[in-house]
């Protein structure tokens, strides 16, 4: 999975229908193989997989740290109990942002406990800050969030993967999405990091192709906390929609927005901010519209993700944005070490594009123990998860992907719509 660093073919799954991305869219060590696998189904290996987690425990991404740290743990939980050849040791640390810096010291305790693959970092901008030490040191690399398109000719010796898709998709959603509202002018204020300005891009060019015009860009930096003159310049361009690409700055830019005559129907939103805010936003969201990675997640899923969360003594995740996309990264890490018989972190990566899909003529399944199950019988596993169909390409990106729209209802909380 070295090889070839190029561009990829990419689709979007909307609801049932698949449509194409440029639609219109409406809605350590290894260890030697056992000799206890003459039974059928038996585990053909025993593995101890040093997994570590760098997921924003605080900053500025800290409201996505539960729903994919505890996507994590449930993971954990389902790999060990299923007694199928592998378990895994879990070091979680937090990432932080690119502001406080927490990063640093998590990615070196990581890095000298041994573990052989990282799930993280929640932001692209702390990525793209320890993926070339991670590479160095053979640690495999998987986000459940990382977006920026940067990634998919990114030189890694074919250790870095995601779970979620490149803004390039999100961006094309969003900009048809607000085009097919009606607006023929858009105003964005985004974040200046990888991930802000990857999407700043994929929207512009997303709806100016559509044929409306973008009046207003305007930037600000991560630890900012005055956004008084980007709403100043957006506002004197009177534009039809406003696009913020943020983090938890929204929460202040949303009530400036609407104290300066803006209202909440013309915001359109994306992944780094969408979420039920409920009273920590003083203003009423509601028509506000927004775009995420990720299916519609089945009940099932998250009654099992709260239980195990809730039960750790953590009070309840409010919502599950990556929390699938991260469940995932784990099951497709410990399904491609079992495939490979190894907890080395260049084995395990040279076995994800075949746990996923993307490589081999794999039997599907949709859980570990049912493909733990295929690869101790001697076959392929072909995962399908919480997240999608994954199928990782030669790049680490994942093929296809399903990209939400949701909009805000009374109560500042999201519906999905499509």
């Amino acid at each position: 999975m070295k090889a070839l660093k190029g561009s990829r073919t990419a689709k979007i799954f909307a609801g049932i229908a698949l449509v194409s991305a440029s639609a219109l869219v409406i809605a350590g060590c290894s260890s030697t193989p056992s000799d206890d696998s003459s039974d059928g189904g038996a585990p053909a290996t025993d593995l101890t997989l040093k997994l570590g987690s760098l997921l924003p425990k605080t900053g500025s991404l800290a409201f996505l740290g539960p729903p994919m740290e505890s996507g994590v743990g449930l993971a954990v939980e389902e790999v060990n109990a299923a007694e199928a050849g592998i378990t895994i040791d879990l070091t979680a640390e937090d990432e932080g942002d690119t502001d406080t810096k927490a990063y640093e010291t998590s990615i070196e305790k990581l890095r000298n406990a041994d573990v052989s693959a990282i799930v993280g970092a929640a932001a692209s901008g702390v990525s793209k800050l320890v993926l070339d030490g991670n590479v160095s040191a053979g640690i495999l690399q998987i986000s459940a969030s990382n977006t920026s398109p940067d990634f998919t000719a990114w030189e890694d010796d074919g250790l870095y993967f995601r779970t979620a898709p490149s803004d390039l998709l999100q961006g094309e959603v969003l900009g048809n999405l607000i085009a097919e509202d009606g607006a023929k002018t858009l105003g964005i204020i985004y974040q200046n990091d990888a991930y802000g300005t990857g999407l700043n891009d994929a929207l512009t060019t997303t709806f100016e192709g559509t044929g409306g015009e973008v009046v207003e860009s305007v930037s600000f930096n991560v630890g900012d906390a005055q956004f008084d003159a980007q709403v100043e310049s957006i506002k004197a361009q009177n534009p039809d929609a406003v696009a913020i690409v943020s983090f938890e700055q929204f929460k202040t830019i949303a009530p400036l927005l609407v104290n300066a005559g803006i209202s909440a129907d013309k915001f359109y939103m994306v992944d780094g901010n969408l979420s039920d805010y409920g009273d920590e936003i003083s203003v009423s969201l509601e028509g506000a519209q927004g775009t995420k990675a990720g299916p519609a997640l089945e009940d099932d899923f998250t009654d099992r993700l709260q239980a195990s969360w809730t039960a750790a003594g953590n009070p309840e995740v409010k919502d599950f944005t990556y929390a699938a996309e991260a469940y995932d990264a784990v099951i497709l890490v410990a399904l491609a070490s079992l495939a490979a018989g190894s907890t080395e972190g260049a084995d395990i990566a040279a076995k994800m594009q075949e746990v996923s899909g993307g490589s081999g003529d794999g039997e599907k399944c949709t859980s570990f123990a049912e493909c733990a199950k295929i690869i101790n019988d001697g076959g392929t596993a072909d995962y399908d998860g919480y997240s999608g169909d994954v199928t990782f390409d030669e790049n680490g990106d994942p093929q296809g992907a399903t990209i939400g729209i949701y909009k805000y209802v009374a109560g500042n909380t999201i519906e999905r719509t499509n």
